[in-house]
């Protein structure tokens, strides 16, 4: 195997938001990224971290990575989200994805959660195929619905 999977570091975090910034691009939301070094930090890595992380490391170089927080289910009970698993283009096909994944489902599993659960753009089909290959239940029907920071500013206002 020509790279490790590992739990994130703090220091890990710069190589880190160098993927989510590739995964913005790749996306076409070039200037999307809000989050800065400082908030990858102090949100997964204080006295209560917001998130987990997974990295995948070639020659001490950050290559892969996948993000998963708790959530809460009214039908089933604790869940994951995974918000993103990122695998840098030139590793793309190499089995890199994959290994990800498998960390995030044994985490899941480890956890005890009821499911996984993640967004996929319904334009990325070669994502699309990855994860109905490993089972995932790509569910079509289903819209994604965000309030962003505006959206609950204009809503909070209108409402006052």
């Amino acid at each position: 195997m020509e790279y490790t999977i590992r739990t994130a570091q703090r220091g890990d975090m710069a190589q880190v938001l160098q993927l989510i910034h590739e995964l913005a691009i790749f996306e076409k939301e070039d200037n999307a990224v809000e989050v800065s070094l400082q908030d990858l930090q102090k949100d997964g890595f204080g006295k209560n971290p917001l998130f987990h992380c997974f990295v995948a490391e070639k020659n001490s170089v950050i290559v892969g990575m996948a993000l998963v927080y708790p959530r809460y289910s009214t039908w089933k009970g604790p869940v994951i989200h995974l918000e993103d698993l990122i695998v840098t283009k030139k590793m793309r096909g190499s089995g890199l994805g994959t290994a990800l994944l498998n960390e995030v489902v044994k985490y899941g599993a480890e956890l005890g959660v009821k499911r996984i659960c993640w967004e996929v753009l319904d334009w990325n089909e070669p994502a699309i195929g990855f994860y109905e290959s490993k089972g995932a239940n790509v569910m079509r029907d289903w819209d994604v619905v965000q309030l962003d920071q505006q959206g609950m500013e204009n809503y909070l206002s209108a409402i006052a």
